[in-house]
């Protein structure tokens, strides 16, 4: 089992930044582009537990804020197991955390964000040192 704590280094500033867009989106008045954000936030750490809470208890205070109960309803559980899926690294890809999908669904993830999830951890490659 693989366990998954600390966001490395090279995504971190990504996934601060769509949380900051999320924030000033509010700011603005402009909830369909904070949402985005916060979408955008959950793809780039989710793997990460710390991280995956942080953007639920975001995505449960935007519902708050919102007054969308379905969305604080399906937040909620989401808050309390997403972390633990992450530690253990348990899953779905791309999904964004909102209540509108699926929670363990996989999703497409946008090409931007694929291309920051690669500078993640270089991938080791199997040895072809046969005797």
């Amino acid at each position: 089992m693989a366990i998954h704590w600390q966001m490395p280094a090279p995504i971190r500033p990504y996934y601060l930044t769509e949380l900051n867009a999320a924030r000033t989106a509010e700011a603005e008045d402009d909830p369909r582009r904070a949402w985005r954000h916060l979408e955008r936030a959950h793809i780039l750490g989710q793997r990460w537990p710390r991280s995956h809470t942080a953007v639920h208890w975001r995505m449960l205070r935007f519902g708050f804020r919102l007054k969308n109960g379905r969305e604080v309803l399906g937040q909620l559980p989401r808050l309390f197991t997403g972390g633990v899926k992450s530690f253990v690294g348990h899953i779905p890809v791309g999904n964004t955390g909102g209540a509108d999908v699926p929670p363990l669904r996989p999703m497409h993830i946008p090409e931007d964000l694929l291309s920051i999830l690669a500078m993640r951890l270089p991938v080791p490659h199997a040895s072809n040192t046969e005797r």
